[in-house]
């Protein structure tokens, strides 16, 4: 059976380019052949900034908008963050989202597909990765990143990957694989 990969799509602003970056990657990793992937929108979920009134790690939620985003997350395997960096730091949607829950994050890998301008996102990708490790995801050092995204987008605004983008995200997949493989006996418990 093959690992679900939850890419989530972590930028809720209004003309955002990250579900561009995050159907290529569903459409790349279904290819892959190694992971049965699942677009996770956190604008989906209308989350608004955490608004629970218990702790996360009771995991006695008692919103339905907790307890949609609870179901998605615990269902995943491993993750790819589709992170834009902002004011050099990582969006905060993937911030209110990741605090959100405690144990559905627990024991499973994540990579980091960011974007940005010249950095490409890669601040932001380094920002975020305390706070995943924080909850017990395993942040790996495998990612892509995307310098001067607009760039990339074609005139209809789909996403064209050059060869080093592609190889770049084999090489993320193959380990985030690895990563989740590994921990799988760590989520059963």
């Amino acid at each position: 059976m093959k690992h679900q990969l939850n890419i989530i799509i972590g930028s809720t602003r209004p003309g955002r380019a990250g579900p561009v970056f995050a159907q290529w990657l569903e459409t790349f990793a279904r290819e892959h052949g190694k992971f049965e992937p699942v677009l996770t929108d956190i604008a989906a979920f209308n989350l608004p900034v955490l608004d629970e009134p218990h702790h996360p790690r009771l995991g006695n939620y008692q919103n339905d908008h907790t307890k949609a985003w609870s179901k998605a997350i615990d269902a995943a395997d491993a993750f790819v963050f589709v992170a834009p960096e902002y004011n050099y730091f990582a969006a905060p949607a993937i911030v209110n989202a990741v605090d959100y829950l405690a144990r559905e994050w627990k024991y499973k890998p994540a990579a980091i597909l960011s974007y940005g301008g010249v950095s490409g996102g890669l601040r932001a990708a380094q920002a975020v990765k305390p706070l995943l490790t924080s909850v017990g995801i395993m942040p790996i050092p495998e990612g892509v990143s995307l310098p001067l995204y607009q760039k990339l987008l074609e005139n209809d605004g789909s996403f064209r990957p050059s060869e080093h983008v592609q190889s770049g995200a084999k090489a993320m997949l193959d380990e985030l694989l690895r990563w989740s493989e590994a921990l799988k006996p760590m989520r059963a418990s």
